[in-house]
């Protein structure tokens, strides 16, 4: 079955790398047997790069150049890529020619092979040790452990996707890299495979050790929503019950103190500590119900199911049919 590829590239002041990256391209997806197209998203650059790639849309219909009003970052990028995509499948990479072009038909075989998504592992990766690959290595184990879902390379932008998984997803912050964490929670199937990474030999990297701290917030984010985002209450309710515990059982220690065995109150700490614990699990039930009513509003309002079929198995007109999913419930 021949499928249409959209190869998504979001890039920043990248004039160097564009006709070398652009030949690449070339190279590996014209001797393919599909269909495709090649979305550029320009990020804002500041200097020649959006004239470059007008240049190479005007010669070559099959591609498409996105341009961003300013830079709004990388993970903007991507999702105005999702957008305008069209293919069956969608491939993501870097235009700094780190990403290897000819990885291409690997992550195109693992995904006909029955994968949803597809992640590349730079496993020789060519960048410097103490400012990206340790960070890095530190990152991959923590967001593997926070999400359940275990990689090796969440940084790696080179990445293949069914089109009905990642038009479903949606995206914010720095959540590009969070992309197969998020898209489990459809139960998808996904696989790592091993990618060649490359030096960079024009210009500088965009995206720093400063954007750890935006990370490991969206992490928080990422964790939430893949646990509890349907029943937020568990969390609150949970965090609320447990405080407005432990307050309720020293006020009855010290009630009984008091009524039993004459032990002054007014000079105790521990019975704030204890007014203050109660009032903090009435707050956080609290916050929990209101959540409830938020993510019944963000469910109903959008119409946005609580679950995702990859495939229904029925009977029509007396023969046995099958039929493929969006992402989203199949009505009759």
């Amino acid at each position: 079955m021949t499928l249409l590829l959209s190869v998504v590239i979001p890039l920043l002041n990248e004039e160097e790398n564009i006709p070398i990256l652009y030949q690449e391209l070339m190279e590996v997806l014209v001797p393919l047997e599909e269909e495709y197209e090649i979305v550029f998203i320009d990020d804002g650059s500041t200097d020649r790069s959006l004239a470059l790639l007008r240049d190479i849309q005007q010669k070559d219909n099959r591609v498409v150049v996105v341009s961003f009003r300013k830079n709004f970052g990388q993970t903007a990028a991507m999702a105005a890529g999702f957008d305008y995509a069209t293919g069956d499948v969608i491939i993501t990479m870097d235009a700094d020619l780190q990403n290897d072009p000819k990885d291409i038909p690997l992550l195109l075989a693992k995904i006909k092979a029955g994968n949803d998504v597809v992640t590349g592992w730079r496993y020789d990766r060519k960048d410097a040790f103490i400012n990206r690959r340790l960070p890095s290595i530190i990152a991959n184990k923590i967001i593997s452990k926070t999400t359940g879902v275990n990689l090796h390379d969440y940084g790696c932008t080179l990445k293949a996707f069914r089109k009905e998984v990642i038009k479903s997803v949606k995206l914010y912050g720095e959540m590009h890299r969070f992309i197969p964490a998020i898209a489990s929670g459809m139960g998808i199937d996904f696989t790592e495979v091993k990618v060649n990474h490359r030096a960079r030999r024009f210009g500088s990297s965009k995206y720093g050790i400063s954007r750890t701290i935006r990370v490991v917030l969206d992490l928080m984010t990422v964790k939430f929503l893949l646990s509890y985002s349907t029943r937020p209450i568990q969390v609150f309710g949970l965090m609320g019950v447990v405080s407005g515990g432990i307050g309720f059982l020293l006020a009855l220690v010290m009630t009984i103190q008091r009524q039993f065995f004459g032990v002054p109150l007014s000079d105790r700490p521990l019975l704030f500590l204890a007014v203050l614990l109660i009032f903090i699990g009435i707050q956080f039930i609290s916050l929990g119900l209101i959540a409830e009513l938020q993510a019944r509003t963000y469910h109903e309002s959008q119409n946005k199911p609580v679950y995702h079929i990859k495939k229904v198995y029925r009977t029509e007109d007396g023969e046995q049919v099958v039929r493929e999913s969006d992402g989203w419930p199949i009505a009759n």
